[in-house]
Formats: C-alpha cells, structure tokens, sequence
C-alpha cells in the first residue's frame, strides 16, 4: 500500500531516480556483494519489497526471485527470471504460506500511509516466510533526520530502529540485529562518490556512527 496512486508513484520515480539508475545499480552490487549476499543463500526464494527499478532484485545470487510494487513502470526494468506482484502489499500477497526464506525492503516502509499499513504489512511477511526466514528492512532514521525526512514528497511514516523493532517483534519476529545507524540517507540529489569509498565505508563500523542515517534491522521467523 502507498499514500500514493501508481500514475504518481510513476511520476515520483522518474524524476527522482531516472538520471541517476545506472549509479544506484553499481552501489547495489557493492553493497550485495560486500554486505547483503551473505544473509541470502544461493538457493533461497527472496522478495523485494517495494522493488522500484530492482536494483537489488536483479543482482541477488538466489534460487527464486519475486518483485512487488505499486510502480506500473517497474516490470519494465526487472530481469526476465524475476516474477512481478504488483498489488497493495498490506492486502493479502500473492504467494504461498511459507513460500519465501527472505523478504528484503529498503527505503519503503516510509512510504506506507500509516502504521496499521505497516503491520498488515509486516502480518503478510510473516505468513509467507518459511521458518527461520529472515526480514531484513532498512531505512531513513528520523532520530537523525528530523527535518530531512520531510523533504521528500512521499514520506509519510516515520520510523527510528527501536520502533520497527518493537514492531516486528509484535508481529512474532525475533530480531537478529538492529543498527540505528548503517548507511548514510540518500543517493538524491547527492554526488556520485567512487565506489571505492563505499567498499571502505562498509568496512569501517566507527564511521557508521558519524554519517549513517538509515537503521538496519534484520528479524527472522521462529
């Protein structure tokens, strides 16, 4: 679910993310490969929620890829191998219970209207993830970013580490890990650093401290 209706979220992506698609996908493949890849295993089903142009999706090393997103532009930019669910995602998913092992989601849950979206959300990951299934979500930080958080047009939810972990551990997740501060807030607007400064970055906890602004938080079903 989003505040949004599809012709509007269409219209956000392109002017937010067009100019800037190739870059994200090369600071998608760091990240996987220097960070994410080792919670996924190469034969799990994984989900990326709220996908946008499926920078993630498309680079994941897993056996079954699924999409979901309320974007109509999104299939155009997904590989052929990953399946499409385009659908209100606190609605009932299209999937089997117990049909997935990972459900990632990165800088989504902001756009959710309310709470409540959030944890009909939240219900449906549990469903469809297999015990031992891990939701690993992260995001803008508003202890950080109180005045940030509100520039872009679509935030609506705010959120900090400790309330996405009270609320996931509501839901009947046990949560893994839990960082309030990971990586800095947005590729928006800001310059295209080499990459070399990121593999470094992921590299040095302390500087996480000094410029993250996004929580981590990794849970898994019991």
């Amino acid at each position: 679910m989003s505040a949004n209706d599809p012709q509007d979220l269409k219209r956000i992506y392109e002017t937010r993310f067009e100019s800037t698609r190739q870059y994200r996908s090369r600071v998608w493949s760091i990240l996987l490969g220097d960070f994410f890849q080792k919670y996924i295993g190469s034969t799990e089903t994984v989900l990326d929620l709220g996908c946008g142009y499926g920078e993630f999706i498309n680079q994941v090393q897993c056996g079954k890829r699924y999409a979901m997103d309320l974007n109509p532009n999104a299939p155009g930019f997904l590989e052929k191998s990953v399946t499409f669910l385009e659908q209100d995602c606190s609605q009932k998913w299209q999937l089997p219970e117990g049909s997935l092992n990972v459900v990632f989601t990165s800088n989504f849950f902001e756009h959710l209207p309310d709470k409540a979206a959030l944890g009909r959300t939240l219900d449906e990951a549990r469903r469809c993830l297999a015990p031992g299934g891990r939701l690993i979500a992260m995001g803008p930080n508003i202890k950080y970013l109180p005045g940030k958080y509100w520039e872009f047009w679509d935030h609506h939810l705010a959120l900090t580490e400790e309330s996405l972990k009270e609320a996931v551990t509501t839901r009947g997740f046990q949560v893994d890990r839990c960082e309030g501060r990971f990586l800095p807030y947005t590729m928006v607007n800001s310059p295209e650093y080499p990459l070399v400064f990121l593999r470094t970055y992921l590299k040095l906890r302390p500087a996480w401290s000094i410029f993250g602004k996004q929580f981590l938080v990794i849970a898994r079903k019991p």
